[in-house]
């Protein structure tokens, strides 16, 4: 973010700051001379332990305060709102996982639904200059197209995580039609990087390997995804965040493109723009830790897609800014911190691209 940014001076509430990608972003923004409110549950979805060791990161900024509350607490939020006088919000929180939404639905109606309308609400009654917030590459479902477009329309989730997210950009909507809210929803598409969840494929594939245990490698590793390097992610959200949309002018009901609209709305994918084979993910991370993975094949879950692959031209236009990581790099950073992050000492005998048996 830019130091002569209108939003250095001002508070920014970014929720989900315990989680991987919000505290990335409100590491970003405090590093800028951002005044940020970190919003969590901080709830045991996976080990609190890590969410507790990103916001020992935080806390060592003086321009951070932490804010304990449940998305979904009405309550709890209005007062929050109450007291802010937040310029603009970045909202990560959320209840995440395809897989997961199966077995717990509740859960993502509450923390996906519930919670974001306490802070649309928030945003209605004490205006901001700009919500921004994660919807995700899981929106497009069924479709086949690739490159993914925000052009298309998003109407045939296969997950209810999905559909969530798809409600969440419909919802953002009608308080950007109806209150003038100004509404940013990114499509984010597989984060992976220092930090990262411990359920996410990259992060459970890192530490199989590195123990010697089996990996569940689904549809007997025949999907593709695009992996993008959290700091790509993190600059694409700061730099949305200087750009609050305004009513598109060619917009049009006759023909609606769904990326943005008459109220002050629009949608963004921040992705790689580069769909990997699942099976050449596995080989980096072999690479970098130095085993050969033991491969479970696995059959097709419910709620996966065969491919995702984003098309950033909408960001690239807008925010001057495209993902550019190579996973090689990405990787190899992320293996990195998981080696310090965990006190596991670097075999520095074996060959760069050597490989052991696991």
């Amino acid at each position: 973010m830019p130091e002569d940014s209108p939003l250095v001076s001002a508070p920014v509430l970014v929720t989900g700051a315990a989680g991987f990608i919000g505290f990335h972003v409100a590491k970003k923004l405090l590093d800028a001379g951002v005044v940020v409110v970190g919003l969590d549950s901080v709830n045991d979805y996976y080990d609190t332990t890590l969410k507790e060791a990103r916001l020992d990161q935080l806390r060592v900024y003086p321009g951070f305060t932490f804010l304990k509350i449940n998305l979904a607490d009405r309550l709890a939020m209005e007062a929050m709102f109450q007291d802010s006088g937040f310029r603009a919000i970045v909202h990560l929180a959320a209840q995440v996982g395809v897989r997961y939404s199966v077995e717990n639905p509740y859960a993502y109606l509450e923390s996906n639904v519930l919670g974001f309308l306490n802070v649309l609400e928030g945003c209605r009654n004490h205006p901001v200059d700009h919500l921004v917030y994660a919807s995700s590459s899981s929106v497009y479902g069924a479709n086949t197209r690739m490159p993914f477009t925000v052009h298309d329309r998003v109407e045939h989730p296969v997950s209810l995580y999905a559909a969530t997210k798809k409600a969440d950009e419909l919802m953002a909507h009608s308080y950007a039609h109806l209150y003038g809210v100004p509404c940013t929803g990114l499509r984010f598409f597989t984060v992976y990087g220092p930090w990262g969840r411990p359920d996410m494929a990259v992060y459970k594939f890192t530490k199989a390997i590195a123990e010697g245990q089996p990996i569940d490698v689904y549809n007997y590793g025949k999907m593709k995804r695009d992996f993008t390097y959290v700091d790509d992610i993190v600059e694409g959200v700061c730099r949305v965040l200087d750009l609050p949309p305004s009513a598109n002018p060619n917009w049009a009901g006759a023909v609606p493109d769904p990326a943005t609209s008459s109220a002050p709305y629009r949608v963004y994918n921040i992705g790689n723009h580069d769909s990997v084979e699942l099976m050449r993910m596995i080989e980096v991370i072999e690479k970098n830790v130095g085993k050969r993975a033991i491969k479970n094949l696995m059959p097709m879950q419910p709620g996966d897609v065969l491919e995702t692959y984003a098309s950033v031209e909408d960001l690239a236009r807008d925010a001057g800014f495209r993902p550019s990581t190579p996973m090689e790099v990405g990787i190899r950073k992320f293996v990195d911190w998981y080696r310090s992050y965990h006190g596991i000492a670097t075999d520095s005998s074996k060959e760069s691209d050597g490989l052991t048996s696991a």
